[in-house]
């Protein structure tokens, strides 16, 4: 084959390739993402459910419209939401792509026709999305799973329960600047669906099954914050270190099923460290809020 020849072929290789990664980001995210950094974050209404005492909790998530990027938006005017207090426990460290079922709203059972708007303001436009009770935004674990893994075809997918986590200690902690700061999740699971790697190559349209733990920034300037263990990314990534990774499978689980993790903070400040436990369909998290003093 002549050197011209080998060039076209090795050029044609790499334009497929990345076709293929923009579609495998197109039909796992809704949309497809091309730029690596400088894109804004959109809120994005997923739907309601109904708690037992008949209220509703309405249900949010967003796309940051960055392969890479983390973005913050500090809560206040580019980061509200409305009506009532701007602060409804909406995230302000945005990971990377299409992060979905991220955070509740509770609204009383005669909330009605009345509508939550989650406005967001980032790289110079602002966006908003409308929470409601509309009959066709209803959802349940059978959709989260459909949605998130592809799972609830088999009868033993549909009697899948979320994994249940908790955090060892207070829920507050106090921290200063550059001082380790421990902490330990305690999960289990029911064991459904049972493990499984994500698919060898892309596109990969589910994530791994089975049990994972991983903590990340929730809330406050994430640049800020380093984990020891390194933490897989919990968000979609075909590239490496996600369970959206072509043949990505969880890890090994502890014996007495606890996941420390050590975080250490460069920069004062309030956070909110999340440990977000998975099974590849439903997602449980838990919270700890981080006073860092100088």
């Amino acid at each position: 084959m002549s050197a011209v020849a080998t060039k076209r072929l090795l050029t044609r290789t790499a334009l497929c390739t990345a076709l293929l990664c923009v579609t495998a980001l197109t039909a796992a995210g809704g949309q497809t993402i091309i730029y690596s950094r400088g894109q804004n974050v959109a809120p994005a209404f997923e739907g309601w459910e109904q708690n037992p005492d008949g209220s509703f909790n309405l249900v949010f998530g967003y796309m940051n419209r960055n392969m890479d990027e983390h973005v913050h938006v500090p809560v206040g005017p580019d980061n509200k939401l409305e009506p009532g207090d701007v602060d409804q426990g909406q995230p302000t460290y945005f990971l990377p792509r299409r992060n979905r079922y991220v955070f509740r709203v509770r609204v009383p059972h005669d909330f009605g026709e009345k509508e939550v708007v989650w406005t967001l303001t980032s790289r110079g436009k602002t966006e908003t999305a409308y929470g409601s009770l509309k009959l066709d935004y209803v959802i349940d674990d059978l959709l989260r799973m459909k949605d998130l893994g592809g799972l609830g075809v088999k009868d033993i997918e549909r009697r899948n329960r979320a994994p249940e986590v908790r955090v060892e200690g207070s829920m507050d902690r106090t921290v200063g600047v550059g001082e380790p700061l421990h902490l330990t999740a305690v999960a289990m699971d029911d064991g459904i669906p049972e493990p499984k790697a994500a698919a060898p190559r892309v596109p990969v349209n589910y994530n791994a099954w089975g049990l994972r733990v991983a903590w990340f920034v929730f809330r406050g300037e994430g640049g800020n914050v380093s984990f020891e263990p390194e933490q897989f990314k919990v968000y979609t990534d075909y590239r490496g270190n996600s369970p959206w990774t072509p043949g990505w499978e969880p890890p090994p689980l502890p014996a007495d099923g606890k996941f420390p993790v050590t975080a250490t903070f460069s920069e004062p400040g309030d956070y909110v460290l999340r440990v977000m436990a998975h099974d590849g369909g439903l997602i449980t998290n838990a919270d700890v809020a981080v006073a860092v003093t100088e």
